[in-house]
């Protein structure tokens, strides 16, 4: 099933926020991560990381790596603490009355 585009879009920012709460995580394995769960273009990852990291909701950090270059580490800072959490009520709220307003109206 193919879930339209901006649905992804407006997840994406709570599943990398999600994710990266749970622990720091570099770019690869935050594209992995949320493949197993939604479908997503690695090259819409990093952008959302960037702007993540302008917002001050990321920092980021370089970590040697076994097999090859440092990798770039992301952390959540205590202003993406609070920002995630505030997302996931909003998220929680929003599946509840629209998963709400489909039970009422749907004939499927």
């Amino acid at each position: 099933m193919d879930i339209n585009i901006q649905f992804k879009k407006g997840a994406l920012e709570l599943c990398v926020l999600v994710l990266i709460r749970q622990h720091d995580r570099y770019g690869y394995e935050l594209a992995q991560s949320v493949s197993k769960h939604i479908e997503v273009a690695e090259g819409a990852l990093y952008p959302l990381l960037r702007r993540l990291v302008a917002e001050g909701y990321c920092t980021t950090y370089l970590q040697e790596s076994t097999g090859g270059p440092p990798r770039k580490y992301y952390k959540l800072t205590s202003a993406g603490e609070a920002h995630t959490r505030k997302l996931v009520v909003e998220w929680r709220q929003f599946v509840h009355n629209v998963s709400t307003l489909i039970e009422k109206g749907s004939t499927i």
